[in-house]
């Protein structure tokens, strides 16, 4: 129904925001993260949306990038996981490192969102494995290179990108890279050659 809302940012809540455009202020929940990328109230904001409804509510959903929009339609997409769950995820992880614990097989950092347990980390990887691409990962990295402030993470994940496309240059499967990065913290500073000398490191206890 509605594709996105452009207007003033009236309110910031805990988990909630109020845009105002043409004289109607919209409730939408947003995940936590996205709180710390808001400008000030009454700045002007776009936010993608996604309309849910049931028998006794309807409520919006907002997202700062259209991204984030379609990985949290995927989410709702997993058995037993409703808007409540991926919103948590979408709270505790960017898109691009939910895609890296996809594609990585790392339930460990998926679970560690609120109400999420191993199990359905587990069956979130199965079902989401074959949607979630790391092309996509780099794409959205590039595009998010081009625009400031438009979302968390960028830096790290930008890094982790190149590390990843290094690595496969290598000779390395994208899943042997993935893993070996996830044994690698990567920091706001370091750069892809440092990152590369490390997950180098790990590769040898594969």
């Amino acid at each position: 129904m509605y594709s996105y809302i452009k207007g003033e940012l009236v309110e910031i809540a805990e988990d909630l925001i109020v845009v105002e455009a043409n004289n109607i202020g919209y409730n939408i929940h947003v995940p936590g993260q996205v709180l710390s990328y808001l400008p000030e109230r009454g700045s002007e904001v776009k936010i993608y949306t996604y309309l849910y409804i049931r028998e006794d509510a309807m409520m919006l959903y907002g997202f700062l990038t259209r991204d984030d929009l379609n990985v949290f339609k995927l989410l709702l997409g997993v058995s037993g996981i409703g808007p409540k769950g991926a919103l948590a995820i979408l709270s505790v992880m960017t898109t691009d490192d939910l895609r890296f614990a996809v594609l990585g097989d790392d339930e460990k950092t998926i679970a560690k969102a609120p109400g999420i347990g191993a199990k359905t980390a587990k069956r979130l990887i199965l079902e989401l494995k074959d949607k979630l691409k790391l092309e996509d990962a780099f794409e959205s990295a590039l595009e998010h290179n081009g625009e400031s402030g438009s979302a968390p993470g960028q830096g790290t994940n930008a890094v982790k990108n190149e590390a990843v496309q290094a690595l496969t240059a290598l000779g390395y499967s994208s899943s042997e890279a993935l893993k070996a990065l996830q044994n690698v913290e990567i920091t706001d500073g370091m750069d892809v050659e440092t990152v590369l000398k490390q997950a180098l490191k790990q590769m040898a206890f594969l």
